[in-house]
C-alpha cells in the first residue's frame, strides 16, 4: 500500500475547491460571531504547531475558534470531526499565539467550535474542549 503522502487528493464534485468553501464558511462564522458581540483579533493564525481559523475576543476572554463545514451530514456533524489530534494542534497553536503576543497568564481563554452544515445552519459550541 502506498504512503498517504503519495496519494492524489480528489477535488470536490462541485465546481468549487475545498479551500474556497472553507474560506466562505470561515467568513460566515466570523459574521455570525461578530453579530453576537465578539470582536475579531486575528484570522487564520498559522505557526509550526498548527492553524487557528479565528481568534476572537469575548469581553476579556480570548476565544480560539475552529470552523468546520460539511456539505452533507451523512457521516456525522462537522463538529464531530474535531478529534483529539485536531484539539492537540489547536492547543499548540494557541500557546504559540499567546507567547508570541506576550499574553501568557494575562487573560482567560477558551476553545469554541463553529459547525456549519450544507444548508448554512450554524451550531456554536462554546468551551468545546
Amino acid at each position: 500500500m502506498l504512503p498517504t503522502k503519495w496519494l492524489r487528493r480528489r477535488r470536490p464534485a462541485s465546481g468549487r475547491s475545498a479551500g474556497k468553501s472553507g474560506e466562505c464558511a470561515e467568513r460566515h462564522a466570523e459574521d455570525y460571531l461578530i453579530a453576537r458581540g465578539l470582536r475579531l483579533r486575528e484570522r487564520n493564525y498559522r505557526c509550526k504547531g498548527g492553524e487557528i481559523d479565528l481568534i476572537m475576543a469575548d469581553g476579556s476572554t480570548c476565544v480560539f475558534v475552529e470552523v468546520r463545514y460539511r456539505k452533507q451530514q451523512r457521516f456525522g456533524s462537522p463538529a464531530e470531526t474535531v478529534d483529539w489530534g485536531k484539539q492537540s494542534k489547536l492547543r499548540r497553536a494557541a500557546e504559540h499565539f499567546l507567547q508570541a503576543s506576550g499574553l501568557t497568564d494575562k487573560l482567560p481563554c477558551r476553545f469554541d467550535v463553529i459547525s456549519i452544515a450544507g444548508d448554512r445552519s450554524i451550531e456554536w459550541i462554546k468551551n468545546a474542549f
